[in-house]
């Protein structure tokens, strides 16, 4: 006959260490401790006193609380039985316990279903043994969409970091900041000119939070779709083994899981270069003012957390330390590298860059098809100059130069960049001693992009006058 306790667990329970009673004791106050906890209470305290009521106890070894020690024996053995099920399924048609698992017929079936012309010439397993080899085949269904909801998981937190990340950019008075100081030294009426501008910002903010919000909302219910299926199988996998086989082809039918690999979104920061880039140049092709020139911007999405851009987009430093930025597929992550915002297809195009007392540095020219992440990066594709205070070698220079690679055994103040598309030529010189320096001849067949790797010092491009637009046609190698 099953036992019934007529205490409710609390009363069965240790005031001490809050668990179903062992050994237990009782006091002259007529509290009931753990023989152990008591003793253990008592020595913490230094003082023989019950845990409960603080009375002085005068034995030093309580008598059992036997009838106690006999409820709590039963309770747990009832809850033992419980938790173990003790009910068992019979097979429907001949009322004997389901003992064996029918190979071809995938189902239980009993010993005398096992002896029938149904299931003539079929292989058996026993039921626990047939669990088991199903359990272990689900369990190598259930990694793969363990694994997927991670590579989920992992992608929503960058994006949920990404659009947090455009909501800071356009909430920062930097970027609207500079425009508005860009207008404020022109005339009233091109206030027209800076409205647009803020409005096209904002609306750009707008547009890619709704995209990232509802690349978040998708990726949130595919997350759930995934989480259901999981946590219906890994409910499967602890029902009985008789219920378990029973929906077992169901189960297995539900966990096929078609949803794609999750991927992250490209281009989803603001576009930092559009709004600020060259923009008292644009103005003033509209107002025929002077105006400051630079031939080549930094593109802050692409900054190695390690570097910071200026808010002009014409110079860089290092941090020394990793700032918290997204890590979108744009920005390089090992190296501490930023490319040029705008890249080239055709054409002549040079900008200096001051390089100043760098000790370590390296100035170029990538396709834009380089891989930024990780070994996915390579030196190979990119033709540059450098120089290195404490890595140059006699013999072979930097130990670590791979690619088309440049180097210099003594630093100079500005390195002039120029490439010739046409020409299929990319040459450096310092423009303040009129020295050529190195020409790296290739045809690029794709776009590239200005380089730049600066993990100890600052760079900055030099502006040039708007007349230079003109005069770069003529400039010609030394």
């Amino acid at each position: 006959m099953a036992f019934k306790s007529s205490l409710p667990e609390d009363d069965l329970t240790c005031p001490v260490c809050f668990d179903i009673f062992k050994d237990p004791v009782i006091l002259l106050c007529s509290h009931s401790f753990c023989k152990d906890c008591l003793q253990k209470f008592w020595r913490k305290k230094k003082s023989k006193e019950c845990p409960v009521c603080r009375k002085k106890s005068p034995l030093d070894d309580p008598p059992l609380n036997l009838s106690l020690k006999n409820l709590c024996e039963a309770f747990l053995k009832e809850k033992s039985q419980r938790a173990s099920g003790g009910s068992e399924v019979l097979c429907s048609l001949h009322g004997e316990r389901l003992k064996l698992f029918c190979l071809e017929d995938k189902q239980p079936i009993c010993v005398v279903c096992q002896a029938s012309r149904k299931h003539s010439g079929h292989q058996f397993l026993p039921i626990d043994e047939a669990a088991l080899d199903s359990k272990l085949q689900l369990k190598a269904v259930l990694k793969p969409l363990q694994e997927k909801l991670k590579e989920f998981e992992g992608v929503k937190k960058t994006c949920d970091q990404t659009a947090s990340h455009i909501k800071v950019r356009f909430t920062r008075t930097t970027i609207r900041k500079q425009i508005k100081e860009e207008f404020e030294k022109l005339h009233q009426f091109l206030k027209d000119e800076e409205e647009a501008r803020i409005r096209a910002l904002k609306e750009e903010e707008e547009q890619k939070s709704f995209i990232m919000k509802e690349k978040t909302e998708e990726m949130s219910k595919e997350m759930s779709t995934l989480s259901d299926t999981i946590t219906a199988i890994e409910k499967q996998m602890v029902a009985e083994d008789i219920i378990f086989l029973q929906n077992f082809k169901a189960t297995i039918e539900s966990s096929t899981c078609t949803l794609l690999k999750p991927q992250r979104v490209s281009g989803a920061l603001i576009d930092v270069a559009k709004h600020l880039g060259n923009l008292r140049f644009r103005v003033w092709e509209k107002m025929k003012d002077i105006v400051q020139f630079t031939p080549v911007l930094l593109d802050p999405n692409t900054a190695n957390s390690s570097l910071i851009v200026s808010e002009d987009l014409t110079s860089l430093k290092s941090t020394y330390t990793r700032q918290t930025l997204p890590d979108n597929p744009e920005r390089f992550n090992a190296y501490e590298c930023v490319l040029g915002s705008e890249g080239f297809n055709s054409g002549s195009h040079y900008w200096d860059v001051e390089v100043g007392t760098g000790t370590d540095w390296c100035v170029g020219v990538t396709p834009e098809s380089n891989q930024r992440k990780g070994d996915t990066f390579s030196w190979e594709r990119v033709w540059r100059v450098g120089y290195e205070e404490f890595g140059w070698d006699d013999e072979s220079g930097w130990d670590d130069a791979i690619g088309p690679v440049h180097l210099l055994k003594q630093n100079l103040h500005t390195l002039r960049v120029h490439l010739d598309l046409d020409k299929g030529q990319l040459s450096f010189s310092d423009p303040l001693q009129n020295t050529h320096l190195h020409t790296f001849k290739h045809t690029f067949t794709e776009k590239v992009l200005p380089f730049f790797y600066s993990p100890w010092s600052s760079l900055s491009i030099l502006p040039l006058k708007p007349s230079v637009t003109i005069e770069q046609r003529r400039i010609q190698n030394t």
